[in-house]
């Protein structure tokens, strides 16, 4: 059993392991949907969750695998969880996290600014199952406040936000909703589990796309919940092997091998978003190219402040709007060289993407202009390469704009 005192960088690269007669230095992956057991007897004790104190055992890869429990562990000490439970991927992670706790009749507060398969499940989903909603401003506290209800059971945010990187305060937040009797859940994955502890500001609840930083390379989908383990064992876990989202065993132990070097990887990529924000807000060579920067590292940021206390470091997304709206911005996207489009993120390759055409053109354009979101701008999800290599190529097409 790895110790709770080992900083994070060395958790990641132990925790949760489990070893087989074999001794393997890497961990086994498991690729079986089913169990077997020595006796009727022990099929019934399992099935029962009856087994003796420090004895594990398995039924069946949809509600538990040991290469899936591995990833689930070493996510849980890396977060300072009880537990954690994965999903196939991170919106199914955030729909169990939310719908296990949720029934007809009762109340969801959320956070406007949110990613749009997010704010599909708050907004389309919620209402089919008589559950009703109230979006709000994530930054303004009165907001939060005038929207409790007596109902309200849940409430959401994602902060750093997709895509206008939006920092809303989590303590202030947690307290106005426990204050309401109702569970604060999060979505941490702008700031990954290196740079901000939502369960030490008073979240309840931790949701994460492993697709992006954790896994980080472009290879498998992913999610994971995390809480207390009553929780995770009387809420999520039923939810989750009765409906059926679990994480592949292959999925698991690639994201395992993900979190052995998540922390470098994210330092990396955070020096490297870094240097280009920093360029881009002072940049003389840009000129009147870029309307605005955003990046919760830099003064101008409008939550900069809070970012600083809240969050260790600010993280490898950055967005900024080209100036000519869409035709400048499309102008800008194609006449990248290095940096790809793409709708993902948290990769060990640069990405970028236009977030009015892609991840939120299913909103209307009033409720995108009301966040922030407008036709010029783009998200960049800084990547491994040399940061100057990336200021050419974005000095570069810059000049087309």
């Amino acid at each position: 059993m790895i110790k709770s005192t080992y900083r994070p960088r060395t958790r990641l690269v132990h925790a949760g392991q489990r070893r087989s007669q074999f001794g393997e230095t890497s961990e086994a992956i498991y690729l079986t949907q089913g169990f077997v057991y020595p006796s009727a007897e022990a099929a019934e004790t399992r099935f029962k969750g009856e087994l003796p104190e420090g004895e594990e055992g398995f039924i069946y890869s949809r509600y538990g695998n040991p290469t899936v429990a591995m990833f689930e562990d070493r996510i849980a000490a890396l977060e300072g969880a009880e537990a954690a439970f994965a999903t196939a991927s991170g919106m199914a992670a955030v729909h169990a996290s939310l719908m296990c706790q949720l029934k007809a009749g009762e109340h969801v507060v959320a956070a406007r600014a949110l990613f749009g398969s997010c704010l599909y499940v708050i907004e389309t989903l919620c209402p089919r199952f008589g559950i009703s909603l109230t979006l709000v401003d994530g930054t303004d506290l009165a907001q939060w406040r005038e929207a409790m209800r007596p109902e309200t059971k849940v409430c959401f945010l994602e902060t750093p936000s997709n895509p206008t990187l939006e920092i809303i305060d989590v303590r202030a937040v947690a307290d106005v909703v426990h204050s309401a009797g109702a569970r604060l859940v999060v979505d941490n994955v702008f700031a990954t589990p290196m740079y901000q502890h939502p369960l030490e500001l008073g979240a309840d609840v931790v949701v994460y796309s492993a697709t992006k930083h954790i896994d980080g390379q472009g290879r498998c989908l992913g999610g994971v919940v995390l809480g207390t383990e009553r929780f995770i064992r009387d809420e999520v876990e039923p939810y989750v092997k009765h409906t059926g989202p679990a994480l592949s065993p292959f999925n698991a132990w690639v994201m395992l091998k993900g979190l052995e070097t998540l922390a470098l990887r994210c330092d990396a990529q955070t020096d490297g978003a870094e240097v280009l924000a920093r360029w881009m807000s002072t940049g003389a060579s840009i000129g009147d190219k870029l309307e605005r920067v955003l990046y919760p590292g830099l003064p101008s940021h409008p939550q900069h402040n809070l970012a600083l206390a809240q969050m260790e470091r600010p993280g490898t997304i950055l967005s900024f709007e080209v100036a000519d709206g869409q035709a400048g911005a499309f102008r800008f996207l194609n006449a990248l060289r290095l940096i790809r489009i793409s709708n993902n993120l948290g990769d060990a390759k640069s990405l970028v993407t236009h977030p009015t055409t892609t991840t939120h053109q299913r909103l209307t354009e009033e409720a995108r202009l009301r966040l922030g979101i407008t036709p010029g701008l783009v998200r960049l999800s800084v990547g491994l390469e040399d940061p100057e290599d990336l200021l050419q190529d974005l000095e570069a097409a810059l000049e087309v704009v």
